[in-house]
């Protein structure tokens, strides 16, 4: 508010002050009340601060790849933990089960197997993951350009996470195979019963036996799983990173142990919501032909009737082990490879 005892002014000079008063904020045209007053404006502020970016999808494409080799390269062996203690059967009256939790399976599968024991199944998504993550991280560019009216446009949470559940369906015509081929490939070394050689026998038999289908299979639970974990992934790191950013600065000077946190955390917060679906999803690709007609829903029935609902968070601990450096990992190489790109070729 202008003060009363200004001097004589004309009516431009007038103006003038007001204008100033007025800009004097962090952005023009917000009063000073409703920045005190409106959290929601103060994160637009912030946001508004820094140079953005103009999205590209195709350099997301690129760089999504990458990230993926690194989550990969850094989660595999707790992936391979977590399948076995999700597909392990239910012991028979007097017996015991074979991996009593995390510590035990990582201590029998290192005693039994050596340490290549934990990289068992790694080929298929190491073939899978860079296409995968590519497109993952693709379809997330291409949700949030969707949405922009402008390239300065600033997304709101509810935008990133419709399109973080976009990125979620262009996965699965990769993922579900890769992860059937994976989980099979996985078990088969716990059970000492070598079925199949190597992935691509793996999906030779599976055509000969069930065709296209039983490459397939599991697709729904997939989506169910991925479409709105996918939409958390996003969301979070989007999230982690404005609260990480220090006022004034912009996302790309974060420090390398942020960007590790915000992408380990993103990844915690991706399989809270994940791990029912991943159970059930695990459990009906491992699970012989014809014995789940109804699909998920008897995995359901039979899971919750047999071992309660606590056995849809089974591998919980290895999940959230293996969850921050994977995607800590992930998120540091698709940054890197991002701020490559955008050196290379800026106006791309």
């Amino acid at each position: 508010m202008l003060r009363r005892d200004v001097p004589e002014c004309s009516g431009v000079a007038l103006r003038a002050v007001r204008v100033r008063k007025w800009v004097k904020g962090p952005e023009a045209g917000v009063t000073a009340a409703h920045q005190h007053t409106s959290p929601r404006h103060k994160h637009t502020v912030k946001m508004s601060k820094q140079k953005q970016q103009a999205i590209s999808p195709l350099k997301n494409f690129f760089a999504g790849g990458f990230g993926g080799i690194c989550l990969v390269a850094a989660g595999h062996p707790l992936d391979t933990i977590k399948v076995r203690l999700q597909t392990q059967a239910k012991p028979k009256p007097g017996e015991k089960l074979i991996y009593a939790g995390t510590i035990d399976c990582f201590k029998k599968t290192l005693a039994k197997e050596g340490f290549k024991g934990l990289y068992k199944g790694m080929a298929a998504p190491i073939i899978g993951v860079t296409p995968m993550f590519a497109v993952c991280f693709f379809g997330f560019g291409m949700g949030k350009k969707f949405q922009q009216k402008t390239p300065d446009d600033i997304l709101t949470y509810p935008q990133l996470f419709a399109a973080g559940m976009l990125s979620g369906v262009f996965t699965t015509a990769i993922m579900a195979p890769g992860e059937r081929i994976k989980c099979l490939l996985q078990i088969q070394a716990a059970t000492g019963e070598v079925k199949y050689s190597g992935p691509m026998d793996c999906v030779k038999q599976l055509y000969k036996q069930s065709g296209i289908r039983g490459i397939y299979r599991g697709t729904a639970l997939t989506l169910m799983r991925d479409v709105p974990a996918s939409g958390m992934y996003f969301t979070s790191y989007e999230w982690l990173k404005n609260v990480l950013t220090p006022e004034g600065k912009s996302h790309n000077e974060l420090s390398i142990p942020s960007v590790l946190f915000a992408g380990g955390m993103a990844g915690i917060f991706n399989w809270a919501v994940a791990i029912p679906a991943d159970v059930l999803k695990s459990r009906y690709q491992t699970a012989p032909d014809g014995k789940y007609p109804n699909g998920f829903r008897d995995v359901l029935r039979e899971l919750i009737r047999e071992e309660g609902v606590g056995s849809l968070y089974k591998g919980f601990n290895a999940v959230m082990l293996r969850a921050f450096p994977a995607n800590a990992a992930c998120f540091l190489g698709f940054e890197m490879a991002m701020k490559f790109f955008n050196w290379l070729a800026p106006d791309l």
